[in-house]
């Protein structure tokens, strides 16, 4: 077999295979016996018909399967003995093929990019040297009061945080809402409305305008729909309100005290006290690392250098797209400002691609160099985890998964994340005040 390698782009290659006639021969004698064994003509025993009606028959067929098996073996021969990481799959364009002939094609590949390691153990990051404070501990319960008040109703205005109940009618351009935005009866007359007196409630600036009022009072709120607003023919607009107080509510929060540590399954306040400190140290020491390995990750990312598969990016692109769409999306952001954005999305997503693409090269080759493996079982766990996560049984979880190539998936997510841990174990972490770690 002979073999040529020749180099089109940075990590594209095309790769010549000659295969010599006597070896096509074997194999077309090789298949043509396996038709033997299983052809069923009539007025031969399964596996007895001759060799030239079982040709006459199946010709086309062995031809098929001879080329398949021709090219497929040594195709991988070629990439062995060459030594090339291929990415992906690769174009092949058949040349010369037939009984008695010399088999020849030719394979255009993408290639793992080649590059030398930069030193990845030492990289530097900063840690914010900060702790879990009793009034850390403080303001999170009284966050966990705030989601249950009760709401009283007091004779006096209206302040920021309380709740006005109120009667409304609005208007667009002098017209009620529904002329312009048919759908939006709720945007247009509400009985009994609660709006919370905070900014941006509701309609961002409504609530602003009604502060200080008290029950009985009647105001004229004016209103400028966001440019994003959820109802789009309302979008960018100007709206008119006429507003009635009905009632102010005040909000009344619990007694913090072990009644109220009961709800959330502690035994007294100071067993809540404990559980509300270790929630909120694991929440710190996951910020802390993520913040460090993102610093370990930049400066991994900016050592070197080296060429990219076209490929590969593009397919990261079009993902990264899609994720950057769904969540603009999920958040409410208009179809059409979306598109009116698409230049400025696809840009961020490409660069945005080619670092993951760079990244995912650079953690494969540390963890090769440093035998860092992921077993079987830590996958099973994962998968056991995600399935109790999304409540799916694990049996139905783990063929899902298999159909998307998801348990692939799952290996190179753990073993990008015990490369990540491995780098921050070596990493030379500076510890310094919470504003300079931030500014670092």
């Amino acid at each position: 077999m002979n073999i040529t390698v020749e180099n089109l782009a940075p990590c594209k290659k095309l790769l010549r295979v000659e295969v010599d006639a006597k070896a096509v021969d074997e194999v077309f004698d090789a298949v043509t016996k396996d038709f033997q064994k299983q052809a069923s003509l009539p007025g031969f025993r399964p596996g007895k018909a001759p060799r030239n009606l079982v040709l006459k028959k199946y010709e086309p067929d062995i031809k098929d399967e001879v080329k398949r098996k021709l090219i497929g073996d040594s195709y991988r021969k070629a990439l062995d003995e060459k030594k090339i990481a291929v990415i992906g799959y690769p174009d092949i364009e058949e040349i010369q093929f037939g009984r008695g002939q010399t088999l020849q094609f030719a394979a255009t590949i993408e290639t793992a990019p080649e590059f030398q390691l930069p030193e990845y153990k030492g990289l530097p990051a900063k840690r914010e040297a900060k702790s879990v404070t009793v009034a850390d501990v403080d303001r999170a319960i009284e966050l966990l009061a705030r989601q249950h008040p009760k709401f009283e109703t007091v004779a006096r205005e209206l302040r920021k945080g309380d709740i006005a109940v109120v009667n409304y009618t609005g208007t667009c351009d002098g017209k009620p809402i529904t002329d312009t935005a048919p759908t939006a009866k709720g945007l247009t007359e509400q009985k009994n409305f609660w709006v919370d007196a905070v900014p941006d409630s509701f309609i961002p600036g409504f609530a602003d305008q009604i502060i200080g009022a008290k029950a009985g009072d009647k105001r004229t709120v004016n209103v400028d729909f966001p440019a994003d607003f959820v109802t789009k023919q309302l979008a960018g607009k100007k709206g008119v309100y006429e507003v009635e107080v009905v009632e102010v509510k005040e909000k009344v929060l619990p007694p913090i005290d072990d009644a109220f540590a009961k709800k959330y399954d502690a035994e007294n306040l100071p067993k809540l006290r404990e559980g509300v400190q270790r929630d909120l140290e694991n929440e710190l020491k996951y910020s802390q690392a993520k913040a460090v390995r993102g610093q370990i990750i930049r400066a991994l990312l900016t050592a070197t250098n080296f060429d990219l598969p076209e490929t590969a990016v593009a397919h990261e692109t079009r993902t990264v797209v899609y994720d950057i769409v769904r969540e603009n999306t999920q958040r409410g952001v208009a179809r059409d400002l979306i598109e009116k954005q698409k230049d400025e999305i696809y840009s961020a997503a490409a660069q945005s691609a080619k670092e993951r693409v760079k990244l995912s090269f650079l953690i494969q080759r540390i963890a090769e160099k440093e035998g860092i493996q992921v077993s079987q079982d830590e996958v099973l766990k994962r998968v056991q985890s995600l399935a109790m996560a999304y409540q799916i049984p694990l049996e139905k979880f783990l063929k899902d998964l298999q159909k998307r190539n998801g348990v692939r998936e799952l290996y190179d997510q753990i073993a990008h994340e015990k490369v990540l841990a491995f780098l921050e174990q070596n990493a030379k972490i500076e510890e310094v005040p919470a504003a300079v770690a931030k500014a670092g």
